[in-house]
């Protein structure tokens, strides 16, 4: 695997992610030696979990534009086929949901192509009009706008929402420097995924009201405003590395990052209380399904990448 093609300043943010984890990998052994009667099995397969995720997602980056629009275009599939077996469905939708599953592959066709236009218009213009004709001819009136609402809903989240992570890769005017498409990348993840933690350590450490408790009881006023804090803080020492945000423009970023991370959580939460399940899946250990940990990358892609384009590129 060839890192070089990654600026720098990538390799340096990766590399202290690795050194991060490597802390934290120790500090878990560390407790479980010193209370052995303790069970920390979650938290060291949270910590193994996190190995095996940093290490794709930085794969992925390595091998270069084109395979890390195939890695998230997966990511998209997953989330999607992840989300369609959570929701109830009629068994007339059965035959919808190959032109779901087909708007992955189309989708990430315009991202790599760099077409921008299409890019913004298949899933919510095509897309809608295609499933709907398909649903309309089949004649099945029960439920009708639950089933077009959900199975809409759920390619605009999953797959429509996430690829505005791949297309940072292929903005124009990119340089090499900061601001080319894989530190854009790593920054927009990065600080999404550090907002949750951030949000997390803050809630259990001194959370005492609680925001939606119906919607998710361990949210409180204390951890959103310190994952916020944490990650605007983040954003603005990691900008000059990364991307081509001035001070004020990576701290709107880091705001945007942290308000939108939350509201993407909740939003997830919301539909696993509706359907009465705890996590999307079981595929990541410790973390749930893959929708438990993109939930909030669904709402920050769209926002960062717009917020960025709108400003630079």
């Amino acid at each position: 695997m060839n890192l070089l093609h990654l600026s720098r300043e990538v390799q340096w943010v990766l590399g202290g992610i690795a050194v991060l984890l490597v802390v934290a990998t120790a500090a878990a052994w560390l407790l479980q030696r010193r209370r052995p009667q303790a069970d920390y099995r979650e938290l060291t397969q949270r910590i193994n979990a996190w190995w095996v995720m940093v290490a794709v997602f930085a794969a992925a980056l390595a091998l270069g534009p084109t395979w890390s629009i195939v890695f998230f275009a997966f990511v998209s599939f997953l989330a999607l086929k992840e989300f369609l077996s959570l929701i109830p469905t009629r068994r007339a939708d059965r035959r919808v949901l190959f032109w779901a599953y087909l708007t992955v592959p189309v989708q990430y066709w315009w991202v790599a192509d760099g077409y921008f236009s299409m890019f913004v218009l298949f899933i919510p213009v095509w897309g809608l009009f295609i499933v709907t004709a398909r649903m309309v001819l089949m004649q099945e009136t029960r439920d009708f706008l639950r089933a077009i609402g959900t199975l809409q809903w759920g390619m605009l989240t999953t797959v429509f929402a996430l690829s505005h992570v791949a297309y940072l890769l292929v903005l124009p005017g990119q340089t090499g420097g900061p601001g080319e498409g894989a530190g854009l990348v790593v920054y927009l993840v990065l600080l999404t995924e550090l907002n949750d933690v951030a949000q997390y350590v803050w809630g259990k450490s001194l959370g005492r009201r609680k925001i939606v408790p119906t919607v998710s009881p361990g949210k409180t006023f204390e951890g959103l405003l310190g994952g916020i804090v944490t990650t605007t803080v983040m954003a603005v020492l990691l900008a000059p590395l990364l991307t081509p945000l001035d001070r004020w423009q990576a701290v709107a970023a880091g705001l945007m990052i942290g308000m939108g991370g939350f509201l993407g959580d909740i939003t997830i939460s919301s539909v696993k209380r509706d359907i009465g399940v705890k996590d999307s899946g079981t595929l990541i250990a410790g973390h749930g399904g893959v929708l438990d940990r993109v939930n909030s990358l669904m709402a920050t892609a769209p926002l960062f990448f717009h917020f960025i384009r709108f400003f630079h590129y």
